[in-house]
């Protein structure tokens, strides 16, 4: 008899009760390593966490406004306006100029009177704002996937390792205007915005920037072409276009040896005047006459020339200077503090 009521018991165990096991065990592994809602994650935009700061940013390649967390916005940022081979620290310098730039935006500290963002904060126009390109679009700007990784995985440690870091000026949200190429030495902000005296926008030299393939560029211009550009401004300025090239006087330099002003015929224009209308690079240029009717025109350098060099940048740091040397250098007087304590204690001019 107790054999019998034995063997019943084994069958069960193995029918009944050892099925139901394996079923509740598999139901659990699949559930652990195949979350339910991963799909739906992958495909939903990133959410900002609490306490975190967002941005509106006006996309003009999609005439959209969007808003993002802000340290998303600057790695997009850092990925458009500096090259991702550059060293790790100018990348970094970067981020944090990039982040206070906007940051006093964001603030109203700084406005200009074209309001082209469509009530965002900032716009994608680098002429206006900030260049800044989405993940994706720079993803596809790299070969390979394990390039793709390496670079994109270095612009996230710049701005990670600064997260939240912005540049004072007594304890003021600085503007920290940056461009390109100097040419080898930084310009005064007056001598490019006229009567915009900055204390920490000051001319400083900047080496190792002719290592740049565009450090030095020339362009030739026919001169009838050159005075109906300059006449855009200036439609009633008398130049013997023959004579062009005795009729152009560079009147002015500034401390770094970029043109304030130059006459051409009756005219005087300004440096900056000059550049736009001809689209040149800088407004540190020398005029050569190459005959058959043309000029040609050869600039050092590229940008304004005000505040941080991005060449120069990279050079610092690759002679070993980390980012905060590099900032406080091409920004005199600096100091660097957190937009956490600005929210909270230091009192902002927004003045």
């Amino acid at each position: 008899m107790k054999n019998i009521f034995g063997y019943i018991l084994f069958m069960t165990i193995i029918i009944v009760i050892i099925p139901l096991l394996i079923v509740k065990g598999c139901s659990t592994v699949i559930n652990d390593i195949v979350p339910a809602k991963s799909d739906k994650l992958e495909q939903e935009p990133e959410q900002a966490k609490t306490g975190e700061v967002i941005i509106g940013v006006y996309i003009k390649a999609q005439d959209e406004t969007k808003e993002m967390p802000l340290e998303e916005y600057i790695k997009g940022v850092v990925a458009a306006e500096m090259p991702v081979d550059f060293e790790i620290e100018a990348l970094k310098a970067q981020a944090v100029a990039a982040r206070t730039y906007a940051y006093g935006r964001m603030k109203k500290i700084y406005t200009s009177d074209d309001d082209i963002h469509a009530g965002a904060d900032v716009c994608t126009d680098f002429a206006h704002c900030q260049a800044w390109i989405s993940k994706q679009d720079a993803l596809r700007k790299w070969d390979n996937q394990k390039s793709r990784d390496e670079n994109w995985g270095k612009i996230e440690k710049a701005v990670m390792d600064t997260e939240g870091q912005i540049l004072l000026y007594e304890n003021s949200v600085v503007n920290p205007v940056f461009h390109s190429n100097s040419g080898g030495m930084t310009e005064n902000s007056e001598d490019v915005w006229e009567g915009t005296k900055v204390p920490y926008l000051k001319s400083v030299v900047s080496k190792g920037e002719d290592v740049s393939a565009g450090y030095e560029v020339e362009r030739i211009f026919k001169k009838k072409d050159m005075v109906e550009k300059l006449k855009v401004q200036c439609p009633e300025m008398k130049v013997e276009i023959s004579e062009l090239y005795d009729e152009i006087e560079i009147l002015e330099r500034t401390e770094a040896g970029r043109v304030k002003n130059i006459s051409v015929g009756d005219t005087i224009f300004k440096g900056t005047e000059f550049r736009n209308l001809l689209d040149l690079r800088s407004t540190n240029f020398s005029i050569e006459d190459i005959g058959d009717s043309q000029l040609k025109i050869t600039t050092i350098g590229y940008g304004h020339g005000v505040g941080m060099s991005q060449w120069g940048a990279n050079y610092r740091a690759s002679d070993g200077e980390e980012y905060e040397e590099i900032l406080k250098y091409y920004y005199q007087g600096v100091c660097i503090g957190l937009i956490e304590e600005m929210e909270t204690a230091l009192p902002i001019d927004t003045q």
